[in-house]
């Protein structure tokens, strides 16, 4: 919901890719699954956040969505260097601890019931910490 979160969450994504990247450039293959799968834990992470549960198709059992994000962080971990962009990965820490955008929108929305109440928090968040 802020710029700070919006670079963070980029910067996730590019690590992400990074490291695709690199395991694809050494010839080591990694777990392909099924789109069906894949919607699960989409749906999940749109319907809990980070306060839900998400299934770990290796483990094939529900796993906290934190636990599976500082497991992320630690995947993408050694490509962070060479982007720079470590900085902007540790702000992942501080949405898990404080919330994120939709999880302070939700608390507005659920204690005025007044989408205009979102409207003014977004607009008034965005450019915080700038």
């Amino acid at each position: 919901m802020t710029v700070q979160e919006t670079i963070t969450i980029a910067a996730l994504f590019q690590a992400i890719c990074a490291k695709l990247y690199k395991l694809r450039s050494q010839n080591l293959n990694f777990m392909m699954y099924s789109r069906a799968l894949l919607n699960e834990n989409k749906w999940r992470a749109g319907r809990y956040g980070i306060d839900g549960s998400m299934i770990d198709f290796g483990k094939e059992m529900e796993v906290n969505t934190r636990v599976l994000i500082y497991e992320l962080l630690d995947f993408v971990d050694d490509v962070l260097p060479e982007l720079g962009s470590r900085h902007a990965i540790n702000n992942v820490h501080k949405m898990l601890e404080q919330g994120t955008g939709a999880d302070r929108q939700l608390k507005v929305f659920e204690e005025t019931k007044s989408l205009v109440n979102v409207v003014d928090l977004i607009h008034t968040q965005f450019l915080r910490g700038l």
